[in-house]
């Protein structure tokens, strides 16, 4: 009996840091764009995204395991400035290390004075993301394939986006300002950096008549956040709406048929040059 309790003490001993030990090996990134960078420079490592699919990362809560997974990570990937408040407080019960992507970017803010977290949807800044990551894991090399696929990105972008009729961009929330200043476009915002705050009914009036002095056609809705707003404002100004992807996220459909970042993002340049009349 007693050399069966020693024997299964030890099996228990080795199972708990066995769970332990490779929970340090996993990289923890707060939503989609982080996970998938991570997963490419991270040579074979497992991520685990915080936020589940067809969920807003905007809105995410942390249940106590994925608390629990933050703590024990190698390292954790993530947004900071308040972008998701409950991922930061997670991370003050945290000694290992972390990495805030908006360290070193030049951020832009709306009038309210709150900064635009956005980088990701500029291939550029996102290629800064890339080698911070990279960075973090000890493997600056691994960021490179990456880095020029995001090179390569950018140039179709700058291409397709050279000789447009119009360059205003109605927008859902104010997710688009990093790409809009990249590629010489104008964004127009329904709801400010926060897609769950809505207008007045003055505001919505006031919105309407700024899509008709724009001369925009197109309104753009997005997958995660509801279409009514938008809608609403292209209803009134007699414009149509179309869908453009801030990827916070993948819904599981898009999971599914295989999207990732650059599928999206080359969605994206096809809906835009439709949108503003390209060449």
């Amino acid at each position: 009996m007693v050399l069966f309790f020693s024997v299964a003490v030890a099996v228990a001993f080795s199972t708990g840091c066995s769970g332990t030990s490779g929970d340090k090996h996993q990289v923890v990134a707060a939503f989609y764009p982080l996970a998938f960078a991570a997963e490419q420079v991270g040579g074979g490592k497992a991520v685990t995204n915080l936020t589940p699919p067809g969920a807003e990362p905007h809105d995410l809560e942390l249940s106590p395991g994925d608390v629990r997974r933050v703590i024990d990570a190698r390292l954790v990937v993530y947004l900071g400035r308040g972008f998701q408040p409950a991922l930061e407080r997670a991370l003050d019960q945290r000694s290992g290390p972390s990495v805030d992507v908006l360290e070193g970017q030049s951020l832009a803010s709306d009038p309210t004075g709150a900064l635009d977290p956005h980088v990701w949807l500029d291939p550029i800044r996102f290629a800064a993301i890339t080698r911070a990551i990279a960075n973090a894991l000890g493997d600056p090399a691994g960021a490179v394939p990456l880095v020029k696929k995001l090179a390569v990105l950018d140039t179709e972008f700058r291409r397709g986006l050279s000789q447009c009729t119009r360059a205003e961009l109605v927008t859902t929330h104010a997710a688009f300002g990093y790409l809009a200043a990249r590629y010489g476009l104008h964004q127009i915002s329904l709801t400010g950096l926060a897609p769950e705050v809505e207008p007045s009914a003055a505001g919505l009036a006031s919105l309407v008549r700024e899509v008709e002095r724009s001369g925009a056609t197109t309104v753009f809705t997005e997958p995660l956040v509801s279409p009514r707003l938008a809608e609403t404002v292209a209803r009134e100004a007699g414009v149509t709406t179309a869908t453009l992807n801030p990827i916070e996220g993948l819904t599981g459909a898009q999971l599914e048929a295989g999207d990732d970042y650059f599928s999206l993002m080359r969605a994206n340049l096809v809906t835009l040059r439709k949108a503003l009349g390209c060449r």
